[in-house]
């Protein structure tokens, strides 16, 4: 190798070489492997999930303290439960949830305190209004029904606040994070508000003459990571095929390149004149190279 030319694969004795090539092969089924699992983790929360909608979603309405006795908290298992909330609506502490994908735009999700008459507040998701037809906010906001109410709705927790940061103008909030809302309402209303749950409507009594469009129900789609985990399996089965095939095709071009060079170096034998253009045609045994031996050691180790 020259002083100025840089060390390449091929400058590596063969041995050396394949077995770099077998431990990138290794290394990359690893990451498949881990990739696969994450996956397969996913869809078991997925199934979840798709088990506790159908256990819940329609189950008989039950009073909100069969589920969250007072001072208690949502167990996970109760997630989209019904339950019925007998009191009063709270309009002065409406608010909008903005940038919420409905009808194929960034709609609002009207969210109304409802004072049980406990004295709890559940925050009630009444459904979602479009924005305006000439500015973002909504044109109009169904009011919600006034005096005595019986809601039944169905719990969700909390969600998270967004990782961005992102604020919103006074009057809205940028996700249903209930303890920011129970800081944006007013004290005497944020100071009872459940905080481990929330309710999306399902009907009022009395229903009101007007009502925003109602949430969509969960989806059912399982999602691709059964699929996904599955691809992983197969890509590191293919990393090991790929270099179980660059490994033999270099084999048989080293195994045609030594037969050349045997061919090449072997004399010719000489032409019977009592024959005339009758050459010998009989070839030389070729021994067997010593480095094919230790190649195909080398592939049934692998092999193993």
């Amino acid at each position: 190798m020259s002083p100025g030319r840089a060390l390449s694969m091929q400058d590596l004795p063969r041995g050396g070489r394949w077995s770099i090539y077998i431990a990138l092969a290794i290394v990359f089924a690893i990451a498949c492997a881990f990739l696969s699992n994450w996956q397969f983790t996913r869809n078991e929360e997925r199934s979840g999930q798709l088990a506790l909608v159908a256990a819940n979603y329609d189950a008989p309405a039950v009073p909100l303290a069969d589920v969250i006795p007072v001072g208690g908290a949502l167990n996970p298992s109760d997630q989209w439960r019904q339950v019925i909330l007998e009191g009063r609506y709270l309009p002065e502490d409406q608010l909008l949830a903005r940038n919420r994908p409905h009808g194929g735009t960034s709609a609002f999700e009207v969210l109304v305190p409802f004072r049980l008459d406990d004295g709890r507040v559940v925050l009630v998701d009444r459904g979602w209004v479009r924005p305006g037809e000439d500015q973002p906010e909504p044109d109009a906001v169904p009011a919600a029904p006034a005096g005595d109410v019986s809601v039944i709705v169905r719990l969700r927790p909390g969600e998270q606040l967004p990782s961005s940061g992102r604020s919103a103008p006074d009057g809205q909030v940028p996700t249903i994070n209930l303890p920011l809302i129970a800081a944006t309402v007013s004290a005497e209303t944020g100071e009872d508000l459940e905080l481990t749950a929330y309710g999306v409507m399902v009907t009022e009594d009395p229903a009101p003459a007007a009502a925003p469009e109602a949430l969509e129900s969960p989806s059912e789609d399982p999602g691709p990571h059964l699929s996904y985990a599955i691809q992983w399996i197969l890509f590191a089965v293919m990393g090991f095929v790929f270099i179980g095939y660059v490994i033999r095709t270099e084999r048989r071009h080293r195994r045609e390149d030594a037969e050349d060079d045997g061919d090449d170096s072997m004399p010719r034998p000489a032409e019977d004149p009592a024959l005339p253009g009758a050459s010998a045609s009989a070839s030389p045994r070729r021994r067997r190279d010593r480095d094919a031996e230790d190649e195909d050691a080398l592939i049934d180790a692998a092999g193993r």
